[in-house]
């Protein structure tokens, strides 16, 4: 009689050390939209030219919707001729729920926020369509102001901790990923990840006027037109203990782990990661929080429109050039998103509810874990 809980016990330990992670919440579909918070305000956190619709006035506005594939749509303002000194109408939108420690979280992306056409640009001056003529293998340039990202901060920033999945402003043509936080975490591995552009290694967000340890995807198919060209792709991000790492895959080299609607996924399957933030640099359970999952585009702001950023790839005033005036510099900023998946550890608490309630990626299994164990306690 007393074999059979421990036989049990072993087992569901056995288990839970080499489950996979497992879904615990899909955006997807028409209901896309239903579990996340509309931020309803100008941009007062990093202060851009725009201002963040509510879900009422951004389905009014058609600048979040679900299109007829089926994907979900958060755009700029492409239609309105803005004048000074009012702002761009945009989104930015959290998820309800916040995931703990432990869990992955994958965003399959078609199309991502990069700015205006190359004719577009054309017309903005003579300088600007030499320097394309000169660049014309790449169709990457004249993205100035547009600043999209998706990411994830805990409520109480810094203290909890920023990690950002996709990100980049103005020109840039390669994705940038990256880690804000309190002063105590760095980059300091390099040897667990493909990508060997370090722009910085102090995560704090009092180092480098709060640039982040940030890394630079090195492939232009990872963000703004290539991206768009590629059809897309899929990023991955691992907020696990012993490190927080991203993956990057285009749409033709995405993994079989990742193909189709994939209920578990195992890291092992994905290859090495294109970032990753190793705990030997930066404790993790130290200097993180759960986190809210975000999407937002702003304009100009803090990093686009400060004058180190801007002017590296930009010419003239980022407001008065670029917000005011065409709206068509903004038929590209957009995001169409396919789904955003997240994924637990088994028997893990790795879900809080935007009530606060608690949920398991797997009751079933952690309340016969339970079960179990009052059971062989009750036998001793």
């Amino acid at each position: 009689m007393v074999r059979l809980p421990i036989i049990c016990t072993l087992s569901l330990l056995s288990v839970v050390v080499s489950a996979q992670y497992q879904m615990v919440k899909e955006y997807a579909g028409p209901s896309f939209f239903n579990d996340w918070n509309f931020y309803a305000n100008y941009d007062n956190l990093t202060n851009g030219d725009v201002n963040y619709l509510s879900a009422k006035d951004a389905q009014s506005q058609q600048l979040a919707y679900i299109n007829s594939r089926g994907n979900a749509i958060m755009k700029v303002d492409n239609t309105s001729t803005v004048k000074f000194p009012d702002k761009r109408n945009s989104i930015r939108i959290n998820s309800k729920d916040r995931y703990t420690i432990g869990t992955l979280w994958v965003a399959d992306m078609l199309h991502a926020p990069w700015g205006v056409s190359v004719y577009q640009a054309f017309l903005h001056g003579l300088h600007y369509y030499l320097t394309f003529f000169v660049s014309c293998a790449s169709v990457l340039l004249f993205q100035c102001s547009v600043w999209p990202a998706f990411w994830s901060s805990a409520p109480t920033w810094p203290d909890g901790g920023e990690i950002d999945t996709f990100e980049g402003v103005n020109q840039v043509t390669m994705n940038q990923m990256g880690l804000h936080t309190a002063p105590g975490c760095s980059h300091t591995n390099t040897s667990l990840q493909t990508s060997t552009l370090i722009n910085s290694t102090d995560c704090s967000i009092y180092a480098n006027s709060n640039e982040g340890c940030i890394i630079t995807n090195p492939t232009t198919k990872s963000y703004g037109a290539g991206f768009a060209q590629a059809g897309g792709g899929i990023y991955v991000t691992e907020f696990a203990a012993h490190g927080i790492s991203i993956w990057f895959f285009t749409r033709s080299s995405i993994p079989d782990a990742l193909q189709g609607n994939a209920s578990s996924i195992d890291p092992a399957s994905l290859g090495s990661p294109v970032a990753t933030w190793n705990s030997d640099g930066c404790d993790i359970t130290q200097s993180f929080e759960p986190q809210s999952l975000i999407f937002d585009i702003s304009l100009c702001g803090d990093y686009a429109g400060n004058s180190n950023s801007f002017y590296q790839t930009c010419t003239g005033v980022c407001y008065q050039d670029w917000v005011l005036g065409n709206p068509s510099n903004y038929d590209n900023a957009y995001f169409e998103v396919q789904y955003v998946r997240v994924y637990g550890q088994p028997g893990e608490l790795t879900v809080i509810h935007s009530g606060d309630a608690l949920r398991s990626s797997a009751s079933f299994v952690g309340l016969m874990f339970t079960a179990v164990a009052f059971s062989l306690l009750a036998l001793l």
